[in-house]
């Protein structure tokens, strides 16, 4: 068996700040992560390696410095590694994003595709879905809890007021949600074999054989404006005295301001 995991490198989102000339993410200095419901897309494929038997590659589409969530992922258990980077990828919007992960995907024999959920620079959620369009294979979304019988796996996927229960035959994309599973933290080991034993095969638009025009920017049709942080002005009013007086204060200011 053979499992594909499409994972991101994301900024730390307590550490975002947006340029104010250019409006874009000001990523210099910012800490990154694997972004989370990746990780835990991620954390499922080498559960079901333990258990089941399976051969669990990590891909994702980023800059040079990328390599190093793909190294955390080495650490926790993956089998390869690949960065999709090159300059003509740059300013892809899902679509595009999709359509590359999708000719990557096709260079494999795969079972199963994870993804996560969705990113949390982004908060789309299109690019798992839009994968599995691409590659025309079933896909299953806001999945909690899988299994495997023979070539089906039993899918629980989330929903506002519970849960649904999906068979599904492989080849399939499932997208992970945080309910799924704890990622598991790299173990001395790992790290030692993902830092001196492990590759990680740089893969660029050539080696993929895809046209410049249909990805990155040119190959995509929708495009970011602008991007911007909601400003908030908020002004405190202090009460002084005992409880009963600041209490009885308090309550003469909501009744004013929200007529309670």
């Amino acid at each position: 068996m053979n499992i594909l995991v499409f994972i991101k490198q994301v900024p730390d989102t307590n550490e975002v700040k947006i340029d104010p000339v250019t409006k874009t993410l000001i990523r210099e200095g910012v800490p990154s992560i694997i972004n989370p419901d990746d990780k835990n897309a991620l954390e499922e494929a080498i559960r079901i390696k333990e258990e089941y038997g399976a051969k669990v590659i990590v891909i994702t589409m980023g800059p040079p410095q990328a390599e190093t969530a793909l190294r955390e992922a080495l650490a926790m258990g993956s089998d390869e590694a690949y960065l999709l980077t090159d300059r003509v990828f740059a300013g892809a919007d899902t679509y595009a994003t999709a359509k590359t992960l999708a000719n990557m995907a096709k260079k494999f024999d795969y079972d199963i595709i994870f993804c996560g959920r969705q990113a949390i620079d982004g908060d789309t959620a299109q690019v798992g879905p839009q994968l599995a369009e691409q590659l025309n294979i079933p896909q299953v979304t806001y999945v909690k809890e899988v299994k495997i019988e023979g070539d089906t796996l039993i899918v629980k996927r989330a929903l506002e007021d519970g849960y649904e229960v999906i068979k599904v035959k492989m080849p399939v994309l499932l997208t992970a949600i945080k309910e799924l599973n704890t990622p598991r933290y790299p173990s001395i080991k790992g790290i030692f074999e993902a830092y001196r034993e492990k590759e990680v095969k740089i893969v660029t638009a050539a080696d993929l054989g895809v046209d410049p025009q249909e990805v990155g920017l040119k190959g995509s049709p929708t495009k970011v404006i602008s991007t911007t942080t909601p400003e908030t002005q908020r002004a405190g009013e202090i009460f002084t005295g005992n409880v009963k007086e600041c209490v009885q204060n308090l309550v003469q200011r909501l009744v004013e301001k929200y007529v309670i």
